[in-house]
């Protein structure tokens, strides 16, 4: 299999080091480049001769959020690494691939290229991941698109409830920013509280909706009865 090639952008040289030392020890991987200039890490980004970019958010001059816009464009894959909790919402607006928190360890490296290599093969992806990466019990969890019922919003927080896990996930995020991150083919908001996926409709009425798999009686919000009676035919 041809080596995935990777480029390294952090203002702080140690930070920067480490990871390219990570990308160095891992077979199948080849370190394209490494800066400490956000401006320099941009052109190399444009010049798409990269697979994977591993991004600090927080540069001088550009942020990673800029550069993995540009990544996107370019079809070069982005995790990022950072210091900060409260961007995980942006890195999904941007699909990252994942979100490593500082001090990154080469366990948790792994975890990120195994997720990089997977979109890199599956048939028929382009830059639109197939999953949401979401903050859980002080972890970073991959929720898969196909695996989401419903999502049900909290105040701050929201619930993922899926096929493949017995409790619902909790992490903090608003309703509004999984709505924007999810598929709008696949899923749709029919309520204030709450998004289903709308293959997981099992039959509906005017007032609710009855999701397969789980049994879950959803309410349809007055807003959006129209459009959901129209998207369901």
């Amino acid at each position: 299999m041809k080596a995935l090639r990777c480029i390294v952008a952090d203002d702080e040289p140690l930070a920067m080091k480490l990871i390219e030392s990570y990308v160095r020890k891992t077979d199948g991987l080849e370190l394209a480049g490494g800066y400490t200039s956000a401006t320099e890490a941009l052109e190399a980004i444009r010049r798409a001769d990269s697979d994977i970019a591993f991004l600090d958010i927080q540069m001088p001059s550009l942020s990673g959020l800029e550069l993995a816009r540009a990544a996107r464009e370019a079809g070069v894959r982005v995790v990022f690494v950072t210091a900060y909790r409260d961007y995980a919402v942006e890195g999904f607006r941007v699909n990252a691939l994942d979100y490593l928190l500082k001090p990154v360890s080469y366990a948790e490296f792994l975890e990120a290229v195994d997720r990089a290599r997977e979109s890199a093969v599956q048939p028929g992806r382009d830059d639109t991941p197939g999953h949401i990466m979401v903050r859980s019990d002080y972890r970073m969890v991959c929720v898969e698109f196909d695996d989401i019922i419903y999502v049900e919003g909290l105040k701050d927080y929201v619930k993922f409830y899926t096929a493949s896990r017995e409790r619902p996930l909790l992490t903090q995020m608003s309703l509004k920013a999984v709505e924007q991150a999810l598929p709008e083919a696949s899923f749709m908001r029919v309520h204030r509280s709450f998004i289903v996926a709308l293959g997981r409709v099992e039959s509906f009425g005017r007032s609710s909706i009855i999701l397969r798999d789980s049994g879950t009686q959803v309410p349809i919000g007055d807003t959006y009865r129209t459009q959901f009676m129209q998207r369901m035919g």
